[in-house]
């Protein structure tokens, strides 16, 4: 028998394609082969000059339960952990890295690398009953790698609280402490993220591409960098034929025609 790919991807059209983890027996845990075939969808779609969106999206009753376990057990030394938690590090600032929004549509729980995932993704929705923990301290290891995402998505007591007791939130509590944008009901999370995709489509790509960028750049610089940074790219944005078309709709009080 022909085995199932780990990562399904789906084109709609509009520019928007979606990346399923496919290992719903494994609660989609991130396995070598799965970090590596994630890397290599990113890369080709990083290439693709009519993405418009990628929406991160997992099959079975989880989103990602983190590392592959067994796996890892499997080959204890040193070299391989570090090349293991460097290959994760590449898959993450490559979605960071998208000229385009990355909307994480959580099913389920999503716990350790998994939550990673849900922190790195610029825009998360969650369906009610989606748990998230990083939990790797019940086991004796700290979630180092994940608490660099969600470090950066939360405040440093709630961050540091799920990291140091493992425990799970909610899907409203991770909304209110700013892990995920929009929460609903199980059977609207597919709304929920066309709503919000609907929002986002409409927006010039080079606009949204040059605002990424910038705005995940100037969170590691001092404040007098970042709104020299903030000038540049606004700058270069105006010159943009999309900006001054929009502008001077706005003055003439029409739709923008881009």
């Amino acid at each position: 028998m022909t085995q199932a790919p780990l990562l399904l991807r789906s084109d709609d059209g509009r520019g928007v394609s979606t990346l399923t983890l496919n290992r719903p027996d494994a609660f989609n845990a991130l396995s070598e082969e799965l970090l590596a075939a994630l890397e290599n969808a990113l890369t080709e779609l990083a290439a693709d000059p009519k993405l418009r969106a990628v929406v991160l999206a997992a099959g079975g009753r989880a989103f990602c339960a983190g590392h592959d376990l067994k796996q890892m057990r499997a080959q204890p030394s040193l070299a391989y952990y570090q090349a293991l938690f460097a290959q994760c590090a590449r898959v993450m600032m490559a979605l960071q890295r998208l000229p385009v929004p990355v909307i994480a549509k959580v099913q389920g729980l999503a716990t350790a690398a998994g939550c990673q995932l849900v922190a790195q993704c610029d825009l998360a929705v969650a369906a009610r009953s989606a748990r998230f923990a990083v939990s790797g301290v019940n086991l004796g290891l700290f979630c180092a790698t994940p608490s660099v995402a969600l470090t950066r998505n939360l405040s440093r007591k709630k961050a540091f609280e799920m990291l140091a007791t493992g425990q799970f939130i909610s899907a409203e509590e991770a909304q209110s402490h700013g892990l995920v944008n929009r929460v609903a009901e199980p059977e609207a999370l597919d709304a929920e993220v066309e709503a919000l995709l609907q929002h986002i489509l409409p927006k010039p790509r080079l606009a949204l591409a040059l605002g990424k960028q910038l705005f995940y750049r100037q969170l590691e610089q001092g404040m007098e960098a970042a709104y020299d940074d903030a000038a540049r790219t606004m700058a270069c944005n105006m010159m943009d034929a999309s900006a001054l078309e929009g502008v001077q709709a706005f003055i003439d009080k029409r739709p923008a025609a881009w």
